[in-house]
């Protein structure tokens, strides 16, 4: 049997910056801005660096409490974020392809929730298989999607400084 604790147990849940994104200003070049959306990795927007707001750090999960509930992501840069959004960071070292395990793991409880009853209260307590029984095929697996993503990803970049 699957041993389930409950998210806080792995992860420190925090709440967003909670911006409205109509207030900021919009900048092509700009940091993220991640809202509850379930498309983009929940990007909705490239906004404006605000010199008096420090970004939520790269690497963290986010999940919408509200909205497209449970939509879970690891956001691979420094980001700002709408509202009745969470961020989950690991208390112990974690791999990428741990923390897409987890996503898939907390999406996965969408089912319990909707637009009239949110993950807001109790995100924290979702249980969750603990560190000890994520399955061994998750790094084998999850290295050669994530590696042929990052090749993919570079080529873009790449492309589009040209």
């Amino acid at each position: 049997m699957t041993k389930l604790v409950p998210v806080k147990s792995i992860f420190s849940v925090c709440y967003g910056s909670n911006l409205e994104l109509n207030a900021l200003k919009r900048d092509p070049d700009g940091i993220n801005f991640v809202s509850r959306t379930a498309r983009n990795n929940g990007v909705s927007a490239k906004v404006e660096l605000d010199l008096n707001l420090k970004p939520i750090p790269a690497g963290c999960l986010t999940v919408a409490g509200g909205g497209s509930v449970l939509e879970t992501f690891v956001q691979p840069e420094p980001f700002y974020s709408g509202r009745d959004l969470y961020y989950l960071v690991p208390l112990e070292r974690m791999t990428l392809q741990e923390k897409l395990y987890y996503c898939t793991v907390i999406r996965a409880n969408r089912y319990r929730f909707n637009y009239g009853r949110q993950a807001n209260r109790t995100l924290k307590d979702i249980k969750i298989p603990a560190r000890s029984e994520v399955p061994s095929w998750v790094q084998e697996v999850f290295i050669h999607e994530v590696d042929g993503w990052r090749k993919k990803l570079s080529s873009l970049k790449k492309l589009t400084k040209v």
